[in-house]
C-alpha cells in the first residue's frame, strides 16, 4: 500500500485480487478509503495492490459475466479485516518505521533493493487482526545518535527545522508536524471522553450573525463535548467561557467562529459527532506553530521527539508530508564527490 503522500488524483493505481483473480469490489474500496480517512484529504486516492486469499467457499465469482466482480458470503468480516489491517499499519507508521515520504520510495515498509526481508505487508498483519501477538511493533524512541529524525541544526526562513540524523539531513515542516501532533492528542482525548476544558478567567465576547447565535445555542451540548463552552449573550452576541486546555493559548474568537462554520456545514448534532475528526482537525490547526516563529534548539528537538512518538507523523492533517530526508550519499552525488 502506498504512503499517503504518494496519492493520486484518480483511482487508477488500485489493484485488488481474490485468490489470484483480479476483481473490482465497492466494499473493498470503501474499506480502503476508511483506513486512509485520517491521512488523505481533498479527494485524493491511495495507491495499492491487495491480494486476498480465502476459502473458495466464502466467495461467489459468478455474479458478473466477465467475473470481474465477486460476492463475499461474509462481506462485513472481509470489510472489517481489510480496514483494520490497513488502519493499524498506517497508524503505526512513524519516523524510523518506514521511509520518509518521498516519491522515489513510496511504499510503506519498502526495503532497500536486494533486501525485502524488512518490508511490511498485509499478510504480516493477519495475526494482529486475529488477536494474536502483533507482527508490526511500535519502535522505541531512539537514543543518542540513532534518533530517526536526528537533532536540530537550525531553522530555514522560520518555516523548516533542519536536522542531522545518522544518514544525512532531515527537513521538517514545523506547522505541518505540530498540527499532526496536536490533532492526535485531541483525538485520543476525545475518543477517551477526556477532552479537558479550561475555564477562562476573562470570558471572550464577540458579535455574530443571528444564525450563528442560533447555531451556538442549539448545539451548545455538542460544542461542550469538544471542550468549548459557548453561551448566547444576546440576539447577535456570544461569549466563550471555556476552551479545550490544549488550545487555551489560541485565538479563542477565531476558533469559535470556525467551529460554528463547521457546524453549519455538517448539520445536526449527530452529524457533528459522526464527523468529529474533521472538527478536531480544524481545532488542531489553530494551535499549531505558525510560520516565521523562531524556535530554540531545545524546542526544535522537543518537536522532533514528539513526532517520533506520534501516530501518522509522516503527514499533516491535510495529507501533506511533514518531513523529507536527503542522505549523505545523495549529497555526495550532487556535489560529484568521489568522481
Amino acid at each position: 500500500v502506498g504512503l499517503p503522500t504518494y496519492s493520486r488524483a484518480q483511482a487508477t493505481e488500485q489493484f485488488f485480487f481474490v485468490n489470484g483473480r483480479s476483481v473490482r469490489d465497492k466494499l473493498v474500496g470503501h474499506a480502503v478509503r476508511q483506513a486512509y480517512r485520517d491521512v488523505l484529504f481533498h479527494g485524493r486516492h491511495p495507491v495499492f495492490a491487495l491480494f486476498l486469499e480465502l476459502d473458495p467457499v466464502g466467495v461467489d465469482v459468478n455474479v458478473h459475466p466477465t467475473k470481474h466482480e465477486v460476492r463475499f458470503r461474509d462481506a462485513r468480516r472481509v470489510h472489517d479485516f481489510i480496514f483494520s489491517a490497513l488502519h493499524r499499519l498506517l497508524g503505526t507508521t512513524r519516523p524510523g518505521d518506514a521511509p520518509a515520504p518521498a516519491p522515489r520510495r513510496p511504499l510503506l515498509g519498502d526495503a532497500p533493493r536486494g533486501d525485502r526481508q524488512g518490508a511490511m505487508s498485509l499478510a504480516q498483519l493477519v495475526s494482529e487482526f486475529e488477536g494474536q501477538r502483533p507482527q508490526v511493533q511500535d519502535q522505541p524512541l531512539a537514543q543518542d545518535g540513532d534518533a530517526p529524525l536526528g537533532y536540530a541544526l537550525g531553522q530555514l526562513h522560520g518555516v523548516y527545522v533542519l536536522s542531522q540524523n545518522r544518514d544525512g539531513l532531515v527537513v521538517v515542516d514545523m506547522h505541518a508536524a505540530h498540527e499532526r501532533i496536536t490533532y492526535e492528542k485531541l483525538k485520543a482525548d476525545y475518543e477517551a471522553g477526556a477532552l479537558v476544558g479550561q475555564r477562562l478567567l476573562v470570558p471572550v465576547a464577540f458579535d455574530v450573525t443571528p444564525r450563528e447565535a442560533d447555531l451556538a445555542e442549539t448545539h451548545a451540548e455538542a460544542l461542550a463535548t469538544f471542550g468549548l463552552v459557548v453561551e448566547r449573550s444576546g440576539p447577535k452576541s456570544l461569549v466563550v467561557r471555556q476552551t479545550p486546555r490544549l488550545l487555551a493559548d489560541t485565538d479563542i474568537e477565531t476558533l469559535a467562529r470556525d467551529l460554528l462554520a463547521e457546524i453549519a456545514e455538517f448539520g445536526g448534532s449527530d452529524a457533528i459527532r459522526a464527523r468529529s475528526h474533521e472538527v478536531l482537525s480544524s481545532m488542531a490547526c489553530h494551535r499549531s506553530i505558525r510560520a516565521n516563529r523562531t524556535l530554540s534548539v531545545p524546542e526544535m528537538n522537543a518537536l522532533l521527539r514528539e513526532m517520533e512518538a506520534t501516530p501518522n507523523a509522516g503527514q499533516c492533517n491535510h495529507g501533506r508530508p511533514t518531513y523529507l530526508t536527503q542522505s549523505l550519499a545523495e549529497f555526495d552525488r550532487l556535489f560529484l564527490r568521489g568522481q
